[in-house]
C-alpha cells in the first residue's frame, strides 16, 4: 500500500473554484478516474476524477471550500498496481511558449481504452466527414471540410442549424440585452435635456423582434449549408461502431424524436455535441424555474427574480429582466460575481448595477426551494461556518445559471472506442484528435472554456487536419490549435472582457508585472457619450530579464462596448506586442478604442492624457 495525495489537475483560466459537492467519503473505494468532487466556475461546473484507484485514507475538502490547481483533495491509500495517473488536460501555452503543432500522424495523450464495437448493418448515408452537432463548432467544421472539397454530413437535433448558442444561447440573449441597452442609455438622456418618457414594453412583439433576429441567422446557415453540398441530418446522433452513426430522427419545433432512424457510414468525424445547462436536483419541476433556455423564452416579466450563480450568462439575463421590471436577488457561493475577471472590472459593473438588486448573496448557498401558489419558496444557508443567510424567500421566476457540463456521456463514445471522462469531457491533442485516430472533437465537449469563439477556432483545425490527411496536403493536416489566449466578455452594461493574464493570476503565479490603466474619465469619446465610468488596463511582463519594457500578457477592458476592443489587446498578445508598439499604433481620436494605445502609454510612461506620474 502507497499513501499519495490526489490533487486539482489544470482546470483552465480559472484560478479559484469553489467545491459545490463532495461525492466520496472516507473510507470509500474507488476506481481510477471516478469522479471525486464537483467544483464551480463562473461558465460551468465540472467533476474532478481521481487520478489513481484505491481506498480514500483522508478528505482534505468540504462543501465550500475554494481550490485551485495543485489543491489536494484527499489522501489515497493505492495498492501498487493501481491505475496511473490520468492526463491532465494540457494547460495553454504561456504568451513566450506557443505552441508546435505535431506531425500530422499524432495521436491524442493516452485515455482510459474503450472497445469500439463491431458494425454489421448497411448504411443509409456515407461520407468523408461526419460532423456530429451543428452549433457554432459543428457547423464551421463542416463548412471549412466542405470548402476544402470532402463530401459531409452535417447531424444536428434542433429544426435549425447554430446549435445552442444561435437557438437558445448567444445571439437571443444579445438581441434582448440591445434593447435593454437602448432602453437604460435613452433613460440617461434626460441629464441632457431629452425626456422620452416612460417605455411601454409590448413583449409579444419583443419575443418576435428576438425570434426574428435568430431566424434570419439560421436561415442564412441552412442556404450556406445549401451552396456547400453539406448533407443536413435532423435527429440525435449515436455512435454504433468506430465509422458509423446512428441518428433518432426529430422534429417539429422542438426535439421531439420522430421515430425514424438513420446510419451514417463515415471515414473520419468530428464531434461537436456541446453541452447543457446545470440543473439542481433539489429545484422543483415547475415552470417558474428556468435555465437560459426559459429564460429567453420571456414568457412574461416577473416581479421578483432569484438568479442562481452569480456568473456571466445569470447577470447578462438579469439585466435584461431588470431592464424590463423585474427586481433581482442573486446568490453565489463564492465571495465574488463574475470570477475570472479582475475584481477592479467587477467593481465598477457593480457600482453602477447596484439598483438592479435587491440583495446580492455572496458566500451563500441555495440548500432547498418548494413550489407555492404564491411563487418558488427557496431556502438559504451559508457557505461557511459562522455565516449568516437570510430567511426563505419567494420568487415569481428562479433562473438556473450555475454552469454547463458536456455532453460526452450521451452520444454512446465508447462504441467508436473514443474515451470519455467521468466529467463528460473527451481529451483531444493540439490538432483536436481523440484517442481514436480518425475521431476528432471540438467545443464544450473538450474542455474550458466553453465559448462559440473558441469552438469556431477548433473546428477549422479538425477540418484542415482531416482534409490535409484525405488528400495528402501536408500543410494542411499539419494544422493545430495553438491560440495563446482565449478572450472573454460579459455583455452586461457596462460590458467587461478580459484576456490573458489577470492581475488576480499575475499576483497568484508571483509574475511580475508593469499596469498601463487609462481611466475613461479622461477620455473625450467616454464623456461625450456620458459614459465615463470604464477603464482600460495593460499588464506588461516586467520581470527583470525584460528590462522593464516587455511583451503585453494580458488586459481588461469595462465600459461600453468592450467587448468589441478586447480583440486588439488578444492580436496584441498573439504578436507579442510589448508597450511601445501599441502606444506608437495610431488610433483615430475621439474613439473608446484609442484609450487601448493611452494605457500602453501610461505603462510606458509617455502619456499625456492623464496627470504626470510622481518620480
Amino acid at each position: 500500500m502507497a499513501l499519495i495525495d490526489i490533487q486539482v489537475p489544470d482546470i483552465g483560466d480559472f484560478d479559484e473554484v469553489a467545491v459545490i459537492e463532495v461525492l466520496v467519503q472516507t473510507g470509500d473505494t474507488i476506481r481510477a478516474e471516478q469522479s471525486l468532487v464537483t467544483v464551480e466556475s463562473d461558465k460551468a461546473s465540472m467533476e474532478i476524477p481521481s487520478s489513481h484507484a484505491g481506498k480514500v485514507k483522508e478528505l482534505k475538502v468540504k462543501l465550500g471550500d475554494k481550490v485551485r490547481q495543485g489543491s489536494v483533495l484527499l489522501t489515497l491509500e493505492a495498492e501498487e498496481s493501481a491505475a496511473a495517473p490520468a492526463p491532465a488536460s494540457a494547460p495553454a501555452a504561456a504568451p513566450s511558449e506557443p505552441k508546435q503543432a505535431p506531425a500530422p500522424a499524432a495521436q491524442a495523450p493516452a485515455a482510459p481504452e474503450a472497445e469500439a464495437s463491431r458494425f454489421s448493418g448497411s448504411a443509409d448515408l456515407e461520407c468523408d466527414v461526419l460532423v456530429l452537432g451543428g452549433g457554432p463548432g459543428g457547423y464551421s467544421a463542416a463548412f471549412r471540410a466542405a470548402d476544402l472539397g470532402l463530401k459531409v454530413v452535417l447531424v444536428e437535433r434542433y429544426a435549425t442549424l447554430g446549435g445552442v448558442c444561435l437557438n437558445v444561447g448567444c445571439i437571443p440573449s444579445k438581441a434582448l440585452l440591445h434593447v435593454a441597452a437602448v432602453m437604460d442609455e435613452v433613460s440617461h438622456l434626460k441629464a441632457a435635456g431629452i425626456d422620452f418618457g416612460a417605455p411601454q414594453v409590448n413583449i409579444d412583439t419583443l419575443r418576435g423582434h428576438k425570434d426574428k433576429v435568430v431566424g434570419k441567422l439560421t436561415g442564412g446557415l441552412a442556404q450556406m449549408a445549401k451552396m456547400r453540398k453539406v448533407t443536413t441530418v435532423r435527429g440525435y446522433g449515436s455512435f454504433v461502431g468506430a465509422n458509423h452513426l446512428e441518428v433518432e430522427e426529430t422534429s417539429g419545433d422542438g426535439q421531439d424524436r420522430a421515430g425514424g432512424k438513420k446510419t451514417i457510414a463515415f471515414q473520419r468525424a468530428i464531434i461537436a455535441a456541446g453541452s447543457q445547462a446545470v440543473r439542481l436536483p433539489f429545484m422543483p419541476d415547475d415552470p417558474r424555474v428556468v435555465d437560459s433556455t426559459g429564460a429567453l423564452a420571456l414568457k412574461e416579466v416577473p416581479k421578483r427574480m432569484l438568479i442562481l450563480g452569480g456568473g456571466i450568462i445569470g447577470l447578462e439575463m438579469g439585466t435584461v429582466y431588470s431592464t424590463l421590471g423585474a427586481r433581482l436577488d442573486v446568490v453565489e457561493m463564492l465571495d465574488g460575481l463574475m470570477q475570472g475577471a479582475d475584481r477592479d472590472l467587477v467593481k465598477v459593473w457593480q457600482k453602477m448595477n447596484a439598483h438592479r438588486f435587491d440583495n446580492v448573496m455572496l458566500k451563500t448557498k441555495t440548500v432547498g426551494a418548494e413550489a407555492t401558489p404564491e411563487g418558488i419558496k427557496v431556502s438559504f444557508a451559508p457557505e461557511e461556518e459562522g455565516g449568516s443567510a437570510p430567511e426563505p424567500q419567494v420568487y415569481d421566476l428562479v433562473l438556473q445559471a450555475v454552469g454547463r457540463t458536456p455532453n460526452g456521456k450521451k452520444i454512446a463514445a465508447e462504441k467508436a472506442g473514443v474515451a470519455v471522462t467521468d466529467r463528460g469531457f473527451i481529451d483531444v491533442d493540439i490538432q483536436m484528435r481523440t484517442n481514436v485516430p480518425h475521431i476528432f472533437a471540438i467545443g464544450d465537449i473538450v474542455g474550458q472554456p466553453m465559448l462559440a469563439h473558441k469552438a469556431v477556432h477548433e473546428a477549422h483545425v479538425a477540418a484542415e487536419v482531416i482534409a490535409g490527411e484525405l488528400q495528402g496536403n501536408q500543410e494542411l493536416a499539419a494544422a493545430a490549435f495553438n491560440a495563446r489566449v482565449i478572450p472573454s466578455v460579459a455583455y452586461t452594461d457596462p460590458e467587461i472582457a478580459w484576456v490573458g493574464l489577470t492581475e488576480e493570476q499575475a499576483k497568484a503565479q508571483g509574475i511580475k508585472v508593469k499596469k498601463g490603466l487609462f481611466p475613461w474619465a479622461a477620455s473625450g469619446r467616454a464623456i461625450a457619450n456620458g459614459r465615463d465610468e470604464g477603464f482600460t488596463k495593460l499588464l506588461f511582463d516586467d520581470s527583470p530579464e525584460a528590462h522593464g519594457h516587455g511583451r503585453i500578457l494580458g488586459g481588461g477592458i469595462v465600459g461600453m462596448h468592450a467587448g468589441d476592443m478586447i480583440g486588439e489587446i488578444a492580436l496584441a498578445i498573439e504578436m507579442g506586442a510589448d508597450s511601445v508598439d501599441i502606444g506608437k499604433t495610431i488610433h483615430p481620436h475621439p474613439t473608446l478604442g484609442e484609450s487601448i494605445g493611452m494605457a500602453a502609454e501610461v505603462a510606458h510612461g509617455s502619456c499625456t492624457d492623464v496627470p504626470p506620474q510622481r518620480k
